[in-house]
């Protein structure tokens, strides 16, 4: 018999390994997640990023079919980008709703939410329906990565 000192033992047991293994799964996730950063990159191919934090991408949440989806609309999104203002958590990407429309923004923040859940969306049509606002914001910390998917134009 165990005793109640002995059941609160075996409990403890139980939970610290419990942990450890979720702890060891964790890390290697992240470790995975990195590693695939670096190996696609050397591809050309952009499926993962991943900073020194808390913000990374989860490229496991998409579909083969979502992924490439949520690429097209990421190269529309950036080619017809009217303007980059920045605000004090993170930016605001403007367009013309004659170059794209509010229907294809709302599919493209449902995708790109899955993935990268750290994320905070705002759609804003403005100046009666002549603007059309994505602001992509988040913790602190947020703006280096928010650049690195959506680098400035070219001048």
């Amino acid at each position: 018999m165990y005793g109640q000192n002995g059941l609160l033992a075996s409990t403890y047991r139980q939970w610290a390994t419990g942990f450890t293994l979720a702890m060891f799964l964790t890390g290697s996730e992240l470790s995975t997640l990195r590693a695939q950063s670096a190996v696609t990159a050397s591809k050309g191919v952009h499926q993962t990023i991943a900073t020194p934090g808390k913000f990374y991408c989860n490229t496991k949440a998409l579909t083969p079919a979502e992924r490439a989806h949520h690429k097209q609309l990421t190269d529309r999104i950036i080619a017809t980008r009217r303007e980059t203002v920045e605000t004090e958590k993170g930016y605001e990407f403007q367009f013309t709703p004659a170059d794209i429309s509010l229907s294809e923004l709302a599919d493209w923040v449902a995708i790109e939410s899955k993935c990268c859940a750290f994320f905070d969306f705002h759609l804003d049509l403005e100046q009666a329906g002549t603007l059309l606002c994505l602001r992509i914001t988040g913790e602190e910390g947020i703006k280096p990565f928010i650049r690195t998917e959506f680098p400035a134009p070219a001048k």
